[in-house]
């Protein structure tokens, strides 16, 4: 997996895993995004993931999505 993606509520958080992820990633956002790149701070609308993803795979990279998960307490 070279590129993470952690749902949150409203947003998706993206996560470089490999060095070819975040050079990828690089390539797509401002150098003064990279900071926030590198500390995994990068946070995403739903739709412009879809396209930064799709553009990643057909760059022949591998892609990990996490959906948001929620636990049920027991009361």
């Amino acid at each position: 997996m070279d590129i993470l993606l952690i749902g949150t509520t409203d947003s998706i958080n993206i996560r470089p895993s490999t060095i070819h992820g975040m050079l990828w990633l690089q390539t797509h956002f401002e150098e003064s995004e990279w900071e926030a790149i590198a500390s995994n701070r990068v946070v995403l609308s739903s739709n412009d993931v879809h396209h930064l993803s799709e553009d990643a795979l057909e760059a022949g990279l591998k892609i990990t999505y996490l959906p948001n998960i929620s636990f049920a307490t027991k009361s």
